[in-house]
């Protein structure tokens, strides 16, 4: 078994694998094998995973006090886990090798934590209007404490302002539509569009203002270790 992950093997798809786990720096690759492991253990037991993992409204029976971490963690569904997976191999991996491993994993917390800051935010306004609204509880306000939220896509975003304000004249080509632009007009339209659909309630089912928690928390942290002259001591 120690010769099929070894580089001199005459199987090039495991060297090929285990060369590209290795050249990962340690913790985008942690990251990367914890949520690709929570989704298949969410595949085998779905409401065990999602009732137990995802997070839940703080005032809601269903929240654990746990949740806020692990919920960055969990995804809905394999496109949800490829999109983000593979945004944080593309932006995560360059970030991670830019600012270093430490800076990195408390960035990536930063921005999932203040994701999940703004989004609890946004349902307690909605809440309260609607218990204000009914006087009691309605099928709404029900809804609210019974939908889980989950995903490593606030932390994504954060990843991704990051990266823009480290390289903003990068290029980024979309897959669909081939669209090519530098990083720092992507991320605005991206957080545009995050912001109209959040305010008109397009695209239901989506926490938009978690992401644009993840980013403005990542834009904050990382204005502020530039400021300070922090983002490049180790």
């Amino acid at each position: 078994m120690a010769g099929y992950y070894g580089y001199n093997n005459n199987n090039p798809g495991g060297g090929l694998l285990s060369r590209l786990f290795q050249n990962m720096p340690t913790v985008t690759r942690n990251l990367f094998l914890i949520n690709v492991l929570m989704y298949l253990a969410t595949l085998v037991n779905q409401n065990f995973m999602v009732g137990t993992f995802a997070v839940f409204y703080p005032k809601s029976p269903f929240f654990r006090i746990w949740q806020p971490v692990t919920y960055m963690f969990m995804h809905g569904g394999f496109w949800h886990l490829f999109v983000n997976m593979w945004c944080l191999l593309m932006f995560g991996t360059a970030l991670e090798r830019t600012i270093g491993s430490r800076k990195y994993l408390v960035f990536y917390f930063v921005a999932g934590l203040g994701a999940l800051a703004v989004h609890f935010l946004v349902q307690d306004i909605q809440a309260k209007a609607l218990l204000s609204d009914a006087g009691q509880m309605s099928q709404a306000y029900i809804d609210i404490l019974r939908t889980p939220t989950l995903g490593a896509s606030g932390a994504i975003y954060g990843i991704q302002i990051a990266y823009a304000m480290l390289y903003p004249n990068d290029l980024w080509t979309l897959m669909f539509p081939p669209v090519t632009l530098k990083a720092k007009w992507f991320v605005l339209i991206f957080m545009g569009i995050e912001l109209f659909t959040g305010i008109t309630g397009t695209l239901d089912g989506v926490a938009h203002f978690a992401h644009l928690g993840g980013a403005l928390f990542g834009f904050l942290l990382m204005y502020y270790w530039k400021k300070s002259g922090k983002l490049w001591q180790r």
